[in-house]
């Protein structure tokens, strides 16, 4: 599944839960890199993150070796959920099993669980363990807010929903136990593996509890690291249409249903961290369609890359992709893109927002990290190293970065993405595959830092008895790049904050080399792909 995945699939969810403990000690044991990412699903496990080609081959041939085993019963943690069984639904699910309200609680507590996987939210476990009678549909309505901590039943899963969102199961109880807080260690109370179990208690009851609050680490205010002093910092005056902190992203935590996030373009972050003397994984100011002024409240070395604008600091015309020493009170103004889509801006110490989950990205998908930046917000920055005395204050910067000539995005360019063969291309007929070879696509206006969204090209038509009510993909790990086929036929491009499943076939992966092209294509830019078979790099 790309160029450092494997996406490895099994016949029931104790085999991924077995599979899933081997690779774990696999890993530990030192065949596979620390950093390579576990993420399993309802029939697969995803590994991402491989180091190289010849990692994939081995940890292939390693998998070809595996016999599908099932855990011991009872083996691994075991959490216990206190919940309150009165949920808005469970009059409905007791008709449905041909038992009393009260026959139905008990049905649901006597049984053991399993985390099979997380997905959906930051900490919305999948639980297995229902008896296959007792598997109820989900809602024909899904409800347009499910209030933290509730108990839910869909299909032959059970969940708890970690904070309020949308959702369509069935709700039977509730719990007061916090299941999700990302300034915890670990964030999640339930990540795979673990049994769980649920006790009965009284609503009222010191058990029951109050409802869970908000999470920490969601989306609000925009604090300074720990320790971290505010004398270096700088002021959002105007933030255009969406402007966001972003770094490399958040690693290690997929298998929580946490996105990777991170900037869009990489190598253009990088570029302007470079400029201004930061590290490549310095935080950033992602600026979509530039329109952001920044008041620095210390002099700072400050570069603008990305899609081109103009650029003025203290009133005076500056140079876009060029390092430019603003002094303090002085204001940064980026002003329209006049192509591409998205610019960065950095500030020599990078800005020093509080990490969330190792991260200082802001994550729109799952809400974690720090708000969109909005006029008045601080942004802290980080501190920086002695400058060797020249006499000449001006002269004191960054050191010269020495950067190839890239041409600027243009609207009317066509974007042309290579496509590396995806782990459902059996699901398209030859047909499919050849108008996805041949077709030209349009990017649309719904596209966003989740996904680039295709349109005006040819649908891709799954196989007969494939998808559209009938035989259904379950949910499985999806990698950055992935290009998943919904039922209208148009492909949709995985982005940063992605999420880390999805039900959707994968019918290829764009190279993570390509994606700052489509990070830039603005909506009605031509799209094309170039299905490749051999080495990417």
């Amino acid at each position: 599944m790309g160029l450092r995945a494997l996406l490895a699939e099994v016949d029931s969810d104790e085999h991924v839960a077995a599979l899933l403990a081997d690779l774990t000690e696999h890993r530990q044991a030192g065949g596979l890199d620390a950093g390579a990412e576990l993420v399993p699903a309802a029939r697969t496990v995803l590994v991402d993150g491989l180091a190289d080609a010849g990692q994939v081959r081995t940890l292939a041939r390693w998998l070809g070796g595996w016999q599908p085993h099932a855990l011991p019963v009872g083996e691994g943690p075991l959490v216990e959920i206190p919940t309150v069984y009165d949920g808005e639904d469970l009059a409905d699910v007791a008709a449905l099993w041909d038992v009393s309200v009260e026959e139905a609680a008990r049905l649901h507590a006597a049984c053991e669980f399993r985390v099979a996987f997380c997905g959906f939210a930051p900490g919305f476990a999948y639980l297995t363990g229902l008896p296959e009678r007792l598997a109820v549909p989900r809602r024909a309505t899904p409800r347009t807010r499910v209030p933290a901590g509730s108990v839910a039943l869909g299909g032959a899963y059970t969940g708890v929903y970690p904070g309020p969102s949308p959702g369509g199961w069935q709700l039977i109880g509730r719990t007061s136990l916090p299941l999700w807080d990302p300034s915890r260690d670990p964030a999640a109370l339930l990540a795979p593996g673990t049994r769980v179990g649920f006790r009965p208690v009284r609503a009222g009851s010191a058990a029951a509890g109050p409802a869970p609050g908000p999470a920490v680490g969601a989306v609000g205010a925009v604090p300074a690291a720990t320790g971290q002093s505010a004398a270096r910092a700088v002021t959002v005056v105007r933030p255009g249409p969406l402007a966001t902190v972003q770094d490399e992203g958040r690693s290690g935590v997929a298998a929580l249903g946490v996105p990777h996030a991170g900037a869009l373009d990489r190598p253009a972050a990088a570029r302007a961290n470079a400029l201004v003397g930061n590290p490549p994984g310095a935080a950033v100011v992602e600026a979509t369609l530039g329109g952001i002024a920044l008041r620095a409240e210390t002099d700072a070395w400050v570069a603008v890359t990305g899609a081109p604008a103009p650029v003025r600091v203290g009133g005076r015309t500056a140079a876009w992709g060029a390092a430019v020493r603003a002094r303090a009170g002085e204001l940064v103004e980026v002003g329209t893109v006049t192509a591409g889509l998205r610019c960065y801006v950095a500030v020599d110490g990078g800005f020093a927002v509080a990490p969330v989950l190792g991260s200082r990205s802001t994550d729109l998908l799952s809400g974690l990290g720090p708000e969109p930046l909005v006029a008045g917000a601080v942004l802290p920055l980080g501190q920086v190293g002695p400058a060797v005395p020249t006499g000449n204050e001006d002269a004191l910067g960054p050191p010269c970065v020495d950067w190839l000539p890239l041409s600027a995005p243009s609207d009317r360019d066509e974007v042309v993405l290579r496509l590396a063969p995806g782990p459902r291309q059996d699901w398209f007929d030859a047909e499919a595959l050849r108008a996805l070879a041949r077709g030209r696509y349009r990017v649309s206006p719904q596209s966003n830092r989740v996904g680039l969204r295709l349109t005006d090209g040819p649908a891709l038509v799954r196989r007969a008895g494939l998808g559209h009510g009938q035989a259904e993909l379950p949910s499985e790990g999806m990698v950055l790049g992935a290009v998943q086929v919904p039922p209208d036929g148009m492909p949709v491009v995985f982005l940063a904050d992605h999420p880390t499943t999805g039900g959707y076939p994968v019918i290829g992966v764009v190279p993570e080399a390509d994606l700052a092209a489509a990070a830039q294509a603005v909506p009605g830019t031509p799209v094309r792909f170039v299905p490749v078979s051999g080495p990417l790099r």
